[in-house]
């Protein structure tokens, strides 16, 4: 079983590389100032999760500037969403404005925020 875990894994990294999506154009002044606004956030995140696939195609399509954190490999990474989100799920988006922290689970929730963020 874990061998055809770590093929899908594999599989899907591949696919994810070959079709990778453009990212949005837009004026520097307007880049700059989403830059500013997505600089607090980190995607928690497992490498080969096709829902974190989905939430970084999404981060990619938008042309957001997102560090991204592995869960899975990352010890420090992982005690992190343990502690502060409340569990090890992911993808898992930490966002942080006017020093209130806020823990967003669920792919489809994640993207719909981010694009609301990018409008």
């Amino acid at each position: 079983m874990k061998f055809v875990r770590w093929l899908l894994g594999r599989i899907i990294l591949f696919f994810d590389f070959v079709f990778t999506p453009r990212s949005k154009k837009r004026p520097a002044a307007e880049q700059a100032a989403l830059d500013s606004v997505t600089s607090q956030f980190k995607l928690y995140q497992f490498k080969a999760c096709p829902f974190c696939v989905k939430v970084r195609r999404a981060i990619k399509r938008q042309g957001l500037s997102i560090e991204t954190r592995d869960a899975k490999d990352n010890e420090q990474f992982r005690q992190e969403l343990l502690e502060q989100g409340g569990k090890v799920k992911v993808p898992c988006l930490r966002i942080e404005e006017n020093g209130q922290v806020t823990w967003l689970y669920e792919s489809n929730d994640i993207i719909a925020y981010l694009d609301k963020v990018a409008a």
